[in-house]
């Protein structure tokens, strides 16, 4: 809804405002939506977290801190585009229920073992910044690594020339080649493939690990998941049950090893799954990729959160981005989506 890495803020808030206005009529007065920002709209937290600062040493953000806003902040924008409903926003996470933690994930890129952007820039980071010697263990220290990083790539997309989306477009071309699901085989592939593990061995012995050259789909998901128990046990969060996004890979589902989906303390996760089409990781059949669009997790006044899938009745040709070259790589919506989320013209999911 808030994609403030593709392009100048203003036209992501003009874009995601068209939908917030929607969420925050169906909602209404008596509705609440709360905030949990991530890697893709860190920026909504900049003001916030300097007024923080401005007056000495600021307090522990610890897991949940109210974030506010005033005139002028993007948050203020979003906060008006949702009303009547009322808005929140809490960092670095939310409490929803006394035994239901959520959040959004992003910290876990510093601790994944696969060489995505991210995770090769908080590397680096890490190195020039310093952390404590056995890894992050508060926001604080996730902040100090990853916030740079973030402030650098939201600086490149408000300029003219900054071209995140390609990069990241990029980004996904390359994984495809190594992952196999690329179509060809051309001389230039097969050399990238053989190149790989030896420059992940160099990534690991210039301090920059540990990284796997194992870039598969099920890699991805159980790097994803330890990364993400790891950042859980960092924080300290106990809790018996812990939502959260990032990775785009919704669960746990039928078939799943439910031990992936344990935390050190015996909690168990659960992944919202993903909102982005991307065609190289949706497959053929609806609802059969963990990855299809459409995933949510209801939760009630007790019992375990319930992971529901809504789009599974549309198929591709209902989902696929309406036109572009790169489309199914990035976040458009297509004419289904939309009447997904207009209550005049479709009916309840």
């Amino acid at each position: 809804m808030l994609e403030l890495r593709h392009g100048p803020l203003r036209e992501a808030l003009a874009t995601g405002g068209e939908f917030l206005a929607e969420l925050g009529a169906v909602l209404g007065e008596g509705g609440e939506v709360v905030i949990v920002p991530g890697n893709h709209d860190h920026y909504l937290l900049d003001r916030w977290l300097e007024r923080r600062a401005h007056a000495g040493p600021p307090p522990p953000l610890g897991l949940e801190s109210p974030v506010d806003w005033r005139a002028g902040d993007a948050l203020a924008t979003v906060a008006r585009s949702l009303a009547p409903a009322s808005v929140r926003a809490a960092y670095p996470g939310v409490w929803l229920r006394d035994d239901v933690y959520a959040m959004h994930g992003h910290y876990s890129a510093r601790h994944t073992t696969i060489p995505m952007f991210e995770r090769l820039g908080a590397g680096v980071m890490a190195r020039l910044v310093g952390e404590p010697p056995g890894g992050p263990d508060r926001a604080e220290d996730y902040e100090r690594t990853l916030a740079p990083l973030y402030a650098w790539i939201h600086a490149v997309a408000q300029s003219a020339g900054g071209n995140v989306a390609g990069s990241q477009r990029a980004s996904s071309r390359a994984w495809r080649a190594l992952a196999g699901t690329a179509g060809g085989g051309s001389v230039r592939r097969r050399a990238v493939v053989r190149a790989f593990p030896a420059v992940v061995a160099g990534l690991n012995r210039a301090g920059l690990g540990p990284l796997q050259s194992d870039v598969s789909m099920p890699a991805l998901s159980r790097a994803g998941l330890v990364a993400t128990a790891q950042v859980i046990a960092s924080l300290g969060v106990t809790a018996p049950y812990v939502i959260f996004g990032h990775t785009h890979r919704a669960g746990p589902l039928p078939g799943d090893d439910e031990a992936e989906w344990r935390t050190a303390a015996g909690g168990r996760m659960i992944n919202a799954g993903s909102w982005v089409y991307d065609r190289q990781f949706v497959g053929e059949v609806p609802n059969q990729s963990p990855y299809w669009p459409g995933t949510c997790v209801v939760l009630g006044d007790s019992g375990p959160p319930e992971l529901r899938r809504l789009l599974g009745d549309r198929g591709r040709a209902d989902l696929e981005p309406e036109a572009g070259p790169e489309a199914g790589q990035d976040s458009s919506r297509s004419s289904s989506a939309r009447a997904a989320t207009n209550p005049s013209t479709s009916s309840p999911a």
